[in-house]
């Protein structure tokens, strides 16, 4: 899968200068689309030949037309749905239409029933940004309403080709093929749930046009990162590996700072060292012996142990209460590399002015939406623009967890594109966080340690979920595969 994923306004600009380019550059491109969606419903669906097009009245419109006469000429059973205004259709269109008029194709109200085996979603392309209504709205239910399998044009419509978000209601499609390059709303938020079985098409856009063009975000590229990771001499020792220090465990949450700890060990670190409340020592040290464990009480307690850390995690069970408050001013203070989970966040919300130069931010949505003062539908509605004002506001690599999880660092935005709904259990933060420390502290940069150690956590998620299937999956079951994963890299 290419890398790079563009914005709705990235694609319109490659796709006008296309155009430009190309002698009927518009219609062309169109013809190329409906060949390429021809193609996909005869390797996908080989024995389904009933055909029932829903057409927009804009070029996705047109595409699905010109499908339509393609699949009629192929011996396929045809008949077309007509949304919308289509007296003043771009000219592209318009010819894609006159296509399915001379090839008799019926043109059917929204309520005519129709016998069909495939249903194609040519509604809305990626220029949508309001919410569904009308006839629309109705068209979408339908269409979800259906037992027959959906392929969507380009975007499954109803879905923004920027957030992810729904608009109101969105089609649920079985397969989408996107065109020229793929957007980036389609791999985070509510994209992934519609668009089925993901594929993209280039269509003929002249390759200096896409070299040309920056990318709006690109794909976590885990093996890559992995040679990134140093290699190791044999005449290497633990200091060498980085020190992780980790500060949480509040009355009742020892078991947080004790996943982040095993986390943080078996993805490479040479030393971890545990501070927490003192009636949780014999407990972690029982699970966990090569833990160096700490009872702490008052920022005084701190110094000792933060003073010799390559790297410090605070947050995990940590509480906001004034135990933890008075811990992570301490923290805060230190000119250390600081990576910030859980109750961290919600009490830096609380005291933003106080950051470490080195910092690491790793959000949901809730945590991102206190720390931005606003709501979480908020944060939803645009990840990425949530994303960028993190980073900016705070001037940290930045994690923004969740269906396609995103990381701000120096070199841009990047996106996740892995995970499943099975990681929706306690402890997965927590864990993330001692994977990407023990990364950090091994000698990675601050982003390239986020973006691996959010692959690592997924993958290892992903192959576990794939086993053993996804409800019941516990953090702790992730890390034999995370240490497998990093092993693809000869020590």
């Amino acid at each position: 899968m290419p890398n790079k994923l563009y914005s709705s306004t990235q694609i319109r600009s490659l796709e006008q200068q296309a155009i430009a380019e190309l002698a009927q550059g518009d219609f062309v491109l169109m013809q190329q689309a409906a060949s390429a969606l021809l193609g996909l419903l005869k390797q996908r669906w080989p024995s389904r030949r009933n055909l029932l097009v829903y057409a927009g009245n804009g070029n996705n419109g047109g595409d699905g037309y010109l499908l339509a006469a393609y699949a009629k000429a192929e011996g396929y059973r045809v008949a077309i749905k007509c949304l919308g205004d289509h007296r003043q259709l771009p000219q592209a269109a318009l010819m894609a239409k006159q296509a399915a008029g001379q090839a008799l194709i019926p043109m059917l109200a929204l309520d005519d029933p129709f016998k069909a085996d495939v249903l194609v979603d040519a509604l809305f392309g990626i220029g949508l940004n309001r919410p569904v209504d009308g006839d629309y709205a109705k068209a979408i239910a339908q269409i979800n309403q259906t037992t027959s399998p959906v392929l969507a044009v380009d975007v499954p419509s109803g879905l923004c080709a920027d957030s992810g978000q729904v608009l109101g209601s969105a089609v649920q499609a079985d397969v989408t093929l996107s065109f020229i390059g793929h957007k980036v709303g389609l791999f985070t938020a509510d994209g992934p749930d519609h668009c089925g079985d993901l594929l993209l098409e280039p269509l003929a856009i002249p390759q200096h046009l896409l070299a040309a063009q920056a990318a709006c975000a690109t794909l976590v590229q885990g093996p890559e990162l992995l040679n990134k990771l140093p290699r190791r001499r044999k005449n290497f020792h633990k200091g060498q590996a980085g020190h992780v220090v980790i500060l949480g465990g509040d009355y009742g949450m020892a078991g947080a700072p004790l996943l982040s700890a095993e986390a943080a060990l078996r993805s490479g670190a040479g030393l971890v060292s545990v501070l927490t409340r003192k009636e949780h020592l014999s407990a972690l040290l029982a699970r966990r012996p090569e833990c160096m464990v700490h009872g702490v009480e008052a920022q005084q307690d701190l110094l000792p142990f933060l003073t010799k850390a390559s790297v410090i995690v605070a947050g995990p069970g940590l509480g906001q209460r004034f135990w933890g408050q008075q811990l992570l001013q301490q923290v805060l203070a230190m000119d250390k590399a600081v990576l910030l989970d859980a109750d961290a966040l919600n009490l830096l919300a609380q005291q933003p002015q106080l950051r470490p130069k080195q910092l690491i931010l790793t959000p949901h949505p809730g945590e991102a939406a206190r720390l931005l003062q606003c709501s979480s539908q908020q944060i939803q509605q645009n990840r990425l623009q949530a994303l960028q004002s993190l980073q900016q506001r705070f001037q940290a690599t930045v994690l923004l967890k969740g269906n396609g999880s995103l990381i701000a660092g120096s070199s841009g935005l990047q996106l996740l594109n892995a995970g499943n709904p099975g990681m929706a259990s306690a402890g997965m933060g927590d864990l993330l966080s001692g994977v990407i420390a023990a990364l950090w502290a091994q000698g990675m940069n601050a982003e390239d340690a986020t973006a691996l150690g959010s692959w690592l956590h997924a993958t290892a998620a992903d192959r576990q979920a794939q086993s053993l299937g996804q409800r019941g999956l516990l953090a702790l079951d992730l890390l034999t595969e995370v240490r497998q994963l990093i092993h693809q890299q000869m020590v």
